[in-house]
C-alpha cells in the first residue's frame, strides 16, 4: 500500500523494492491465502500503477497475484469473507478505469455500513474516522445539488442552441456531463466541468453529422465557416445544419474563451479556435477516405486519429478552468504535446476495439482492420485487438508517468486531467461501446449525480441540506 500511495503522488519510489515478494508466499496452500487476503490484493493493486513496461518486478507480481485472486473468487471452498467483495470489484474495474465520484460513493457506504477496513498498518488505522465519514458524506451530497444544476444547464444550452432539433445527433448531454462531474468533482470547479460538458456534446453531434448526415458540400461548408471565424459572414450556408452546428460552436468557443482568458489573463481564444480547426479537417480527411474508399496506412491512420477522436477542444480547454495558471510557455511544451498524444492514442485505440464492427458496416477503417487487412490475412480480428490492448497499455503507462512526473511546466492539476480522461474511456469502453449504449452507464449517471447515499448512520448535517 505505502509503495501504491507514494508513487500515486509523485514520490520517486522503485519498484525493486517489492523484488522480494514471490508468489510462493501466498500460492502455497489456499488457507494461507485466507489468512492474508488483503496483503495479497494490495499487491496486485501496486503492481497496476506500473510506469513502464521495463518493470517487471511489477509486470510478474500482477501476472501472478491476479491469477491467485481469481482462482479463489471462483473457488467453492472460499468463504465469502467481506474482502472478497473488494477483490471482485479490483479485477473488474482496475484503477486506471473508474471515476472517482464512483470510487468515492462507494468507499463512504462500504465504510459506513461497516464492511470495509483498511489494512492494519504503520500508515492508517483500522477503521476511518466517523468525522472523516461525516465530512464526506456531506461533501459528496453538497456536490449532487450542483450537479443537477449543472446538468439543468447544460440541457437548456442543448435547447438555446438547437441542438436537439438535429435528428440525426445522438443526445447525449447526460453521459458527456457524468464523464465531466464525475472526475472534475470539486464544487467549486463548475467553469471546468461546463467547458468538459459543452464541447463534448458539440463533438458527439458533429461526429454524426460526419459520419451519417452530411453531404460533400456540408461538410466542406462547415470546415470553412470555422476557418474564416470571425469572417464566417462571408460565407453562406448550404443547409440548416451546417447553420446550427456552426453557430453552436461559434457562440460557445467564444464564449468560454472569454471566461478562460479572464482567469488565465492571456488571450486564449486563438488556442481554442485552433482546436476546433483541426478537429474537423481531421474529420473531412476519414470523411474523403470513406468516400474514396481508401485505405491508409497505419502510419497515417494514427496521425490522423489523434486528432480526429476528438478530444484537443475537450481537455485543454477545460485546463484553463482548473484553478492553475497555465502558461502559454508550458501549452507549446513538448511535455504538453506528449500528454495530450498519449492520452488521444489510448482512448482512440480503445475506441476502436469495441467500435470495430459498427464502424466496418459503415464502410469505415480503424487501427483493428487495418491490422488486418495490411497484413494480407495473416492477422485475425482477435488478434489484432490483442495487438492493440497491449500498445494502449504501453501508452498508458507513458502517460502516467508523465502525470507523476515532478518538476513539470504542466501543472500537477492540469496532468490529471488527461489522466482522468484516459479512465473514463477505459471505464466506457472496457466491455462494450458504454457511450453509445442508452443503457450502460445510467447506473453511474444516478450514482453520482441524481441517487442520495445509503448511509446506514443518520448525519443531521445531511438532512438539512436534503430538506433545503
Amino acid at each position: 500500500m505505502a509503495f501504491r500511495i507514494l508513487r500515486m503522488n509523485g514520490y520517486d519510489v522503485s519498484s525493486d523494492d517489492l523484488s522480494h515478494v514471490k508468489s510462493s508466499d501466498f500460492h502455497s496452500s489456499l488457507q494461507g491465502y485466507l489468512k492474508d487476503p488483503k496483503s495479497l490484493l494490495e499487491l496486485y493493486k501496486a503492481s497496476r500503477v506500473s510506469i513502464s513496461k521495463d518493470e517487471t518486478v511489477l509486470n510478474n507480481i500482477g501476472e501472478w497475484s491476479s491469477n491467485l485472486l481469481r482462482e479463489n473468487m471462483c473457488s467453492g471452498e472460499v468463504p465469502r469473507i467481506p474482502i472478497l467483495g473488494e477483490v471482485e470489484y479490483a479485477i473488474k474495474y482496475p484503477f486506471y478505469a473508474t471515476m472517482d465520484r464512483l470510487d468515492h460513493r462507494r468507499n463512504i457506504e462500504k465504510i459506513d455500513d461497516g464492511g470495509y477496513q483498511m489494512l492494519k498498518t504503520s500508515y492508517f488505522s483500522c477503521r476511518a474516522n466517523k468525522d472523516h465519514l461525516a465530512l464526506a458524506a456531506e461533501d459528496f451530497t453538497f456536490s449532487q445539488f450542483i450537479y443537477q444544476d449543472e446538468l439543468l444547464h447544460l440541457e437548456s444550452w442543448v435547447k438555446e442552441n438547437r441542438i436537439d432539433q438535429l435528428q440525426f445527433a445522438r443526445q447525449k448531454q447526460t453521459y458527456c456531463y457524468l464523464s465531466a462531474c464525475a472526475t472534475i468533482f470539486h464544487p467549486e470547479l463548475s467553469d471546468a466541468r461546463i467547458s468538459f460538458a459543452k464541447n463534448s456534446v458539440l463533438i458527439t453531434v458533429v461526429d454524426d453529422f460526419f459520419d451519417v448526415a452530411g453531404s460533400k458540400e456540408e461538410l466542406e461548408n462547415l470546415v470553412a465557416l470555422v476557418e474564416r471565424w470571425d469572417e464566417h459572414h462571408e460565407l453562406q450556408y448550404s443547409s440548416e445544419s451546417v447553420k446550427i452546428l456552426f453557430f453552436a460552436i461559434y457562440t460557445t468557443v467564444n464564449q468560454l474563451a472569454e471566461r478562460a482568458s479572464a482567469l488565465q489573463k492571456r488571450d486564449v481564444r486563438k488556442h481554442l479556435i485552433e482546436l476546433w480547426t483541426e478537429l474537423l479537417r481531421s474529420m473531412l480527411t476519414e470523411a474523403e477516405w470513406v468516400r474514396n474508399q481508401y485505405v491508409p496506412t497505419i502510419d497515417e491512420y494514427m496521425t490522423n486519429a489523434n486528432l480526429s477522436y476528438g478530444l484537443g477542444p475537450i481537455i485543454p480547454p477545460s485546463l484553463y478552468f482548473v484553478g492553475q495558471e497555465l502558461l502559454e510557455s508550458a501549452v507549446k511544451d513538448q511535455e504538453y504535446t506528449e500528454l495530450l498524444r498519449l492520452m488521444n492514442i489510448c482512448c482512440r485505440l480503445l475506441n476502436d476495439i469495441q467500435g470495430f464492427e459498427r464502424e466496418g458496416s459503415q464502410g469505415k477503417v480503424n487501427s483493428v482492420s487495418l491490422l488486418v487487412l495490411h497484413s494480407g490475412g495473416s492477422i485475425s480480428s482477435g488478434a489484432a485487438k490483442k495487438t492493440i490492448q497491449e500498445y494502449i497499455a504501453l501508452c498508458r503507462k507513458d502517460l502516467l508517468r508523465l502525470v507523476l512526473k515532478e518538476d513539470s511546466g504542466v501543472p500537477r492539476p492540469c496532468k490529471e486531467l488527461f489522466w482522468n480522461m484516459c479512465k473514463i474511456n477505459h471505464l466506457f469502453y472496457s466491455q462494450t461501446d458504454g457511450y453509445s449504449s442508452p443503457e450502460e452507464m445510467v447506473g453511474a449517471v444516478n450514482a453520482v449525480i441524481y441517487e442520495p447515499l445509503k448511509l446506514q448512520i443518520s448525519y443531521p448535517s445531511l438532512t438539512l441540506k436534503s430538506e433545503q
